[in-house]
């Protein structure tokens, strides 16, 4: 049913829980997989009383996001691989994640995307918002959402 699954990670617990559950589900379903990390993008300096100053530049601000988002689609295809799944890693710059993570999962022809949620109810998860809650509702292909 499921060949390609886009599962989007930032290296927290619960996306490491998320991953371990899709690598189940993709051996499962006989699909390969696709880790997704959305880099962070360079913030924009305020400037004026009271601005604090942060010495890192652009350079090594990106030079670290790309080295973190190796690691961690790293991980999650070691654990993959482990698993006898095949998968492949993507990762691009980007400010608003959960645009990222559509764009992903259509540049890679994913059929399912498989998140977290962290569970948000009320007014809470009304305010805050999520990128899980943004996926579901701009996505065009089916979100799993596992909790």
């Amino acid at each position: 049913m499921f060949r390609n699954i886009l599962v989007p990670t930032d290296g927290s617990e619960l996306s490491a829980s998320t991953v371990a559950r899709a690598i189940d589900f993709a051996k499962e379903a006989g699909a390969k997989l696709t880790f997704f990390y959305a880099q962070p993008d360079f913030p924009t300096p305020i400037y004026g009383e009271g601005a604090l100053f942060d010495p890192t530049t652009p350079e090594q601000f990106s030079r670290a996001a790309a080295a973190e988002a190796e690691k961690i689609l790293g991980q999650a295809k070691a654990a993959a691989d482990t698993a006898g799944v095949a998968s492949m890693g993507d990762t691009v710059v980007s400010e608003v994640p959960f645009e990222a993570i559509i764009a992903s999962a259509e540049r890679n022809r994913c059929d399912l995307i498989f998140m977290a949620s962290h569970g948000r109810r009320g007014l809470s998860g009304l305010l805050l918002g999520s990128e899980t809650q943004k996926v579901l509702t701009h996505s065009k292909i089916p979100v799993l959402v596992y909790r």
